[in-house]
């Protein structure tokens, strides 16, 4: 059961499927159509594009998707386990993911495809930071496996089966952030461009100093105990 997952998970997944949101959508509406924090799209058209797009084109959707792998190659590296809990470097890699989204301003603003890959890399390392943990799935950059899993849960709850009421509401936020957060992200882009992912980044920045504070709150709390 979910019940195990702390609190703090929960909000945070609100806020990086906020994050990935308008990420997402500033792809959608700037990086020539493509979506960022997901790679169904993008493999798809890689696979189309090898028929029907010059080779520039499928080279740069290879170098979306592999810049989206090393973004999670990172996370994989630095965090050890598959579970979440405190004390792993969520905050350093919160504040690298910050890095690459303000950094990716600067190409992008100069009509520059590097930008667009270190976009898709800030969503990779992001994706990467929450896994399984007590039989949820937690992703925070994509909805597709999340209103699977929220279907599956509620076609067994119509069979007569226990219903998860604490997993159901993980997923119900998720969904909600990531939406919210489409919705910001075309209001800004509308007014500032690609200057909008100053939002997402400065948000990465403050979860990062948010969970920094929290971590070390709670580690002496247990010292002192």
């Amino acid at each position: 059961m979910i019940t195990k997952l702390p609190r703090w998970v929960e909000y945070g997944s609100f806020i990086l499927a906020l994050v990935a949101g308008l990420v997402n959508a500033i792809g959608l509406l700037g990086f020539k159509h493509q979506s960022v924090s997901h790679l169904s799209g993008t493999a798809t058209s890689l696979g189309t594009g090898i028929i029907n797009v010059s080779l520039s084109d499928v080279s740069q959707l290879a170098f979306i998707l592999l810049s989206f792998v090393c973004g999670s190659m990172i996370s994989g590296f630095f965090i050890r386990s598959g579970s979440l809990k405190l004390g792993h470097n969520y905050s350093g890699l919160l504040a690298f993911e910050a890095l690459l989204l303000f950094v990716s301003v600067y190409f992008l603003a100069n009509n520059l495809i590097y930008g667009h890959y270190l976009a898709s890399a800030a969503c990779g390392l992001q994706n990467a930071l929450a896994t399984t943990f007590s039989g949820a799935i937690v992703r925070t950059t994509h909805v597709t496996g999340i209103f699977t899993d929220l279907g599956i849960m509620i076609g067994a709850r119509l069979r007569g089966e226990a219903f998860d009421k604490r997993k159901a509401l993980l997923f119900i936020l998720i969904i909600t952030g990531f939406i919210l957060g489409g919705t910001v992200g075309a209001y800004f882009f509308n007014m500032l461009g690609f200057n909008a992912l100053f939002i997402p980044a400065s948000i990465c920045v403050f979860l990062a100093l948010s969970y920094s504070i929290y971590s070390a709150r709670f580690k002496h709390s247990i010292n002192k105990g």
